[in-house]
């Protein structure tokens, strides 16, 4: 390990961690790479990059804040070979794998190889008459427009018509973002390891109205169909444009599209568990 770069939440508090984290830095004679728009927040011991700079040059990345700064982190290392540390700061997140009261017992795992690193998926659009590739580690979304019609959508599978849904939005998700919008929409929460997709309508009007779940090998297209009103596409909650009838969106799985630490067995289904309020069967009257 010798270099780690921090990734911070905008807003929320984070001096604590940090100081943990240069305290164990300078013990190391690890470098801390910061972001130049952050790095005054960090330590004047740390080096400000940009954020190519900080991707490619960090062992490890270590996110403070909540799920958005994970998967802004996740985002910035895709394609690089550094793993990710992601520290919660404040409310309970689903993608947090350490508090920061237990983050200096965590720096010490990983000082003495006790984790693992586990690959990440996201999922990725084309879509002809754009130019760019979207890519999202939670979910693309096609969303109604307020105003304007249901969203009205052909779900295919290997080139294959499968199965059409009207709803005020239709989910696809990863894994990873199978406890976001997916969920909220009804969906269901699949481990963060599965390699697949979950498609999921929020709200829906048509007579199929189930989440579907697909291996990452399989390819997927959604046709906005004629009659749909236009829909907003939005990648990880961000609007990245509009969908009119008739555009076609290419979706494939990346499976291993970042790299997580992981510190213990069971640590996201304690998390899912506290986050939704689930006690034991025996707490059950009757």
């Amino acid at each position: 390990m010798r270099k780690v770069g921090l990734v911070l939440h905008p807003a929320r508090e984070s001096q604590q961690a940090i100081d943990t984290i240069i305290d164990w830095a300078k013990s190391k004679s690890v470098e801390v790479l910061g972001l130049k728009d952050e790095v005054k927040r960090i330590d004047c011991a740390a080096v400000p990059v940009d954020t190519d700079e900080l991707a490619a040059a960090s062992d490890l990345v270590i996110s403070l804040g909540g799920d958005g700064t994970m998967l802004r982190a996740m985002r910035m290392m895709h394609g690089h070979h550094g793993a990710i540390l992601p520290v919660n700061l404040g409310r309970l997140g689903f993608l947090a794998e350490v508090d920061v009261p237990d983050l200096a017992t965590a720096l010490g795992q990983i000082d003495t190889g006790e984790y693992r690193v586990e690959p990440r998926s996201a999922v990725t659009a084309s879509v002809p008459a754009w130019s760019e590739h979207l890519l999202a580690f939670n979910d693309i979304a096609l969303v109604r427009t307020p105003g304007h019609g249901l969203a009205s959508v052909e779900l295919s599978v290997a080139g294959q018509p499968f199965l059409r849904y009207a709803a005020d939005a239709l989910v696809v998700a990863t894994a990873t973002g199978s406890t976001a919008y997916s969920f909220s929409a009804g969906g269901p929460i699949i481990s963060p390891t599965v390699k697949g997709l979950v498609v999921t309508p929020a709200a829906p009007h048509s007579a199929f109205n189930r989440s579907v779940v697909l291996d990452c090998a399989e390819s997927l297209a959604l046709t906005v169909e004629d009659g749909s009103g236009a829909l907003a596409v939005e990648v990880d909650g961000i609007v990245a444009g509009t969908a009119e009838p008739g555009t076609r969106l290419e979706l494939r799985t990346d499976p291993d599209a970042a790299r997580v630490v992981r510190l213990g067995e069971a640590t996201f289904y304690q998390r899912v568990r506290r986050k939704l309020g689930l006690v034991d069967g025996a707490s059950y009257a009757g």
